[in-house]
């Protein structure tokens, strides 16, 4: 099998195995928890991006791993890891904490689009071998990042519609 075709299996079998994960022990008890301490639960996890500066890693990496995929992702990564940890240190100054959640799936999120984009445009599937050491962020981590990014704004908009109507019922009272 060709490296291009290896890489495309391994990424859509982390989604489908991320996925049965998160709908079977992690989707159940978000959906519970109160919606600062899920999103809180979430910003954990991406606090760790960070870890995405490896890309522009000499020795970690390949030497032939794109500029225009591993530089953008490797930045966006480490800006979305300091977003989330903003998040996480102001979640007692409610107004920025949710600016930050809204700020680090944002920013996360768009990462992951455009990476995906660049990595089409690229060929970089092609070039899987060059990831290296960090061949399993990826595979492993990234199918996992844009489904709990897809949990955080569904969890965003469904707390805000539901805070619509309460808050509409209290000015009525008033």
């Amino acid at each position: 099998m060709s490296p291009e075709t290896l890489f495309q299996i391994h990424l859509v079998f982390g989604y489908v195995a991320w996925l049965l994960c998160f709908g079977v022990y992690v989707w159940p008890r978000l959906k519970l928890m109160d919606r600062v301490e899920a999103q809180r639960a979430i910003a954990t996890l991406h606090s760790f991006r960070f870890f995405g500066l490896v890309f522009i890693l000499p020795g970690v990496v390949g030497a032939n791993l794109p500029a225009g995929f591993a530089t953008f992702s490797a930045y966006t990564d480490f800006a979305t890891g300091i977003l989330a940890m903003l998040a996480l240190l102001t979640v007692r100054m409610r107004p920025l904490f949710w600016l930050f959640v809204l700020a680090f799936n944002l920013v996360g999120a768009v990462d992951i689009i455009v990476d995906y984009y660049h990595a089409v445009r690229l060929d970089l599937p092609a070039q899987a071998g060059e990831f290296g050491a960090a061949y399993a962020i990826p595979i492993i981590y990234v199918p996992l990042l844009m489904i709990t990014h897809a949990a955080a704004f569904y969890l965003l908009l469904r707390s805000h519609s539901n805070a619509a109507p309460a808050f509409t019922a209290n000015a009525a009272v008033s």
